[in-house]
């Protein structure tokens, strides 16, 4: 049996999964990651200290040792400076699939392989590893296909797989909710959060609206037209519908944001249709990538965004850690910085990287 630390989140996930370490005789220490405590006071809900009283109560369920972790300063320059520069510069970033492998299987692993835990970090993924002898460690999907969490786990390292637990990727979210139940944990019931990785119910554009200022600029369409003002183009993203408050002229037809001119501060609107300049890409490139299987293969199935579905594309390698993708069929709303996972055709996942260009320019 494996000396495991458990990085305990205060839900129901990472309380089932330790209960199963435990159930399976390893010796299991709980670890709180203490990320941030919305010192700015920024309009929202920052459980942060339900969250440890949750995780706490957990533990004493189940007779392990608790230990909070201050990791804020390390949050605050590996993911939220990541968050902050990544609107600020026009991209779509996701501090989710940064915080795995930053913070949870970066600077929590570290510690934990100093603190002797030979077994490594668990966490309440939805996902499997499999392990090849002589070929390394890999991710599979998660059992159930609703809560499948292997996205955000797309940048993770092969050393970092390696160290990685995922006890509840075998099973459904509501096996997870029995197992709970059976232990009699305090969390069985609570709600899955919404929010940010480890800050919270708070509003993206709340959150922005704090570290940038707003810049206001033009609405046009795709030929130049100004249909409205925008607050900010770090405010909006690719293919959003909703908050540009522009109505469309044609009757059951919505307004999408299909660009953003950076040089000229505009908001580029089009139609929902496959059509439209800039809503759908046929081929993007996906740069800075982190990959268990070298090379990625030249067919692979790749996922553009949480929830989106996987589909299928070709893969040419451009060097420099970059790969063309020609999709099979064309794929909505791409937008630069968003992270795109690979994935074979038997459900493992092959690395991840961030979408430096996607199809054409709308303008």
């Amino acid at each position: 049996m494996a000396r495991i630390l458990v990085a305990l989140s205060g839900g129901v996930d990472s309380a089932a999964a330790a209960a199963l370490l435990v159930e399976q005789g390893h010796e299991v220490v709980a670890a709180y990651m203490k990320n941030w405590v919305n010192e700015e006071n920024i309009p929202g809900e920052c459980p942060w200290e339900r969250d440890i009283e949750d995780a706490l109560g957990v533990c004493r369920k189940l007779g392990i040792e608790f230990r909070v972790v201050d990791l804020i300063e390390q949050y605050r320059a590996r993911v939220v400076n990541y968050l902050i520069e990544g609107y600020r510069s026009g991209s779509t970033p996701n501090p989710d699939v940064l915080c795995n492998r930053e913070m949870k299987f970066g600077v929590l692993l570290d510690y934990a392989i100093e603190q002797g835990f030979t077994g490594g970090v668990a966490t309440g993924h939805y996902a499997r590893r499999l392990d090849v002898p002589g070929q390394g460690s890999y991710v599979l999907r998660g059992v159930d296909g609703n809560k499948d969490q292997s996205y955000f786990l797309a940048l993770m390292r092969p050393e970092q797989v390696a160290r990685a637990v995922f006890p509840v990727g075998g099973i459904t979210k509501p096996q997870v909710r029995d197992i709970a139940r059976r232990f009699g944990l305090p969390n069985a019931e609570k709600k899955d959060s919404q929010g940010i990785c480890f800050i919270g119910q708070v509003k993206m554009s709340d959150f922005l609206r704090h570290y940038l200022p707003d810049n206001p600029g033009d609405i046009v369409d795709l030929q130049g037209r100004v249909l409205g003002r925008h607050s900010g183009l770090h405010l909006f993203t690719m293919g959003q519908r909703h908050g540009h408050r522009v109505a469309s002229p044609r009757e059951g037809v919505a307004y999408v944001v299909v660009g953003k001119d950076l040089e000229h501060n505009r908001l580029v609107l089009g139609y929902e249709d496959q059509e439209t300049p800039g809503l759908y890409a046929r081929s993007a490139v996906v740069g800075s990538i982190t990959n268990t299987l070298h090379p990625l293969p030249e067919r692979v199935f790749a996922q553009p965004r949480y929830r989106a579905p996987a589909v299928p594309a070709t893969c040419t390698h451009l060097g420099a850690g970059k790969v063309r993708l020609d999709f099979d069929s064309p794929v909505r709303a791409l937008a630069l910085g968003q992270v795109c996972a690979f994935y074979s055709p038997e459900q493992q996942l092959l690395g991840g990287g961030f979408f430096e260009k996607c199809g054409g320019d709308p303008m």
